[in-house]
């Protein structure tokens, strides 16, 4: 599949992406990277690695890169914004959140907010989910999950390192789920 990257910073899970689809163990190819923030280090990654490279700021402006560009996948890659896809695209995004939804997701519930808070309530386990984006923060179709303990003593950053470290297991494993079982298949 054609797929397009929104990120909103450092395009850390761009790199992922990258470095996984050269290593031929992610399906797909990166037609297009677009970040809602100028300055946004992964937009000179993506320029870095050869992908079309845009700042756009709304849907509007996002989704008219996207069509042109063809794409049939959209994957949001801390993209901190919620985006509202072309309707040819609208079961076709996917997003990685950073903990085990239903837990400690929805609003304001994003990057270190939600490991502050996993933090505060004491959970001895937290992970993150792949899942197909709809009109509702974190309320699509859960492609997969994964599991990280917490230990008494991890802090907030901690957490936030051992979580990313599966996002970067998870959102591939996602993406060739995806690839091998088809859109259709997430939204019986």
């Amino acid at each position: 599949m054609k797929m397009g990257v929104l990120l909103s910073g450092s395009g850390r899970t761009l790199d992922n992406f990258h470095d996984l689809i050269e290593a031929c163990t992610m399906q797909g190819t990166i037609e297009v990277v677009i970040s809602n923030s100028a300055q946004a280090l992964g937009l000179k990654k993506a320029k870095d690695y050869g992908y079309p490279a845009f700042h756009a700021v709304g849907n509007e402006a996002t989704n008219a890169i996207l069509l042109d560009h063809d794409v049939e996948l959209v994957l949001l890659a801390g993209y901190l914004k919620l985006f509202e896809p072309p309707e040819s695209l609208a079961k076709n995004v996917i997003n990685i959140h950073p903990s085990l939804i239903p837990a400690f997701c929805g609003s304001g519930f994003y990057g270190m907010h939600v490991h502050r808070a996993v933090k505060a309530r004491g959970v001895k386990v937290s992970g993150c989910t792949a899942h197909f984006a709809n009109e509702v923060y974190d309320e699509g179709p859960i492609i997969v999950q994964k599991c990280v303990a917490i230990a008494d003593d991890d802090t907030p950053d901690d957490i936030a390192d051992k979580v990313f470290a599966k996002e970067c297991e998870a959102f591939p494993e996602a993406i060739n789920r995806v690839h091998e079982l088809g859109i259709d298949y997430f939204w019986k």
